[in-house]
């Protein structure tokens, strides 16, 4: 069994992961780098490091191992002694030992262990994706502007009448330069002038129109108003308001009275059943019992008549409750 692909998947996790026995596997976060001399492009990384010293078991790995692999604890610990007891030989035999997505370990001339970690291996979860590139070199030109000026020649001679030919020769450029510039700035003074004055008098149509339709609105909402013709009711009128009484049944006539609610509940189905409809439960009374009633009614004579009635034909004890 690899025991190095568990280590290799515990680094993306943990900070230190210790093989028991063997040493530890460290990571140390490192920031973007850029190598200006190759124009290299560096993600943040962990860097992953070795320590022979650290030996002690933390029960990290074989944890992990026995989680996976589905087996106990003493097995997954057992694999990795062996594991690392092969290492160990490898070594002691001056062998390079290549550990996968890792690194390798070598032993030196003075018999030191040397760990060179897998670069191409990024531990770093943040950094998922992303890859170091090299960006190619931009060189600036500077871009020289040769500003050709010509500088008019005249000729010294004794010849009066050519220079003064020359001087209203330039001048006369001058001046025409200078009314071409003024007839353009006129053309966009005039321009504006007739742009500002037209999205006047849009706005101030738009603005009439407005007050126009509201003024022609609000006179056919008034003229509306005056023909609206309003019912009012008499108030002279009486208006009857009935109330109906709330029927009260002080007097009732008992069946029995029970403790539970639900018993009680039960004796008026079954007397219902017996055609006593009107049985119901009454609210419990100062002794903690609810009474079960055949009937209750408004009067007096009306509830003796049927507790005789019961006690007489159907050989039933009844009592009357007066609320």
């Amino acid at each position: 069994m690899k025991i190095e692909k568990y280590i290799s998947a515990l680094l993306y996790r943990y900070q230190c992961v210790t093989v028991p026995g063997f040493g530890a596997f460290l990571t140390e976060w490192q920031s973007a780098q850029v190598i200006e001399g190759q124009h290299s492009f560096i993600p943040p990384k962990k860097i992953v490091s070795f320590n022979s010293n650290i030996k002690s078991n933390d029960g990290l790995l074989a944890n992990h191992i026995a989680l996976t692999e589905k087996i106990s604890y003493d097995q997954a610990l057992s694999k990795i002694n062996y594991q690392t007891n092969f290492w160990t030989q490898q070594l002691l035999n001056k062998e390079t030992l290549f550990l996968e997505n890792i690194g390798e370990i070598l032993v030196n001339s003075e018999n030191n262990w040397v760990f060179k970690p897998n670069h191409a291996i990024n531990y770093l979860t943040d950094s998922f994706g992303l890859s170091s590139f090299n960006s190619p070199e931009v060189i600036r030109e500077e871009k020289i502007v040769e500003k050709n000026i010509e500088t008019p020649v005249v000729s010294l001679t004794s010849n009066t009448e050519v220079n003064e030919e020359t001087e209203v020769f330039e001048s006369t450029n001058i001046k025409t330069n200078t009314n071409w510039l003024k007839y353009a700035a006129a053309v966009a003074i005039f321009a504006s002038a007739g742009t500002f004055g037209y999205k006047y008098y849009y706005d101030y149509s738009i603005n009439q129109q407005t007050v126009l339709v509201e003024k022609t609105v609000q006179e056919q909402v008034n003229k509306k108003i005056q023909e609206a013709t309003f019912i009012i009711p008499n108030p002279k009128q009486a208006v009857d308001l009935t109330i109906e009484k709330p029927i009260v049944k002080p007097y009732h006539v008992i069946a029995a009275a029970f403790r539970s609610e639900n018993n009680a509940k039960k004796a008026v189905r079954d007397l219902i059943q017996q055609g006593y409809t009107q049985a119901h439960v009454l609210p419990m009374n100062k002794h903690n019992l609810f009474p079960v009633a055949f009937e209750s009614f408004s009067s007096l004579n009306e509830a003796n008549k049927l507790k005789n009635k019961i006690i007489t034909e159907q050989r039933i004890d009844a009592w009357l409750k007066i609320d």
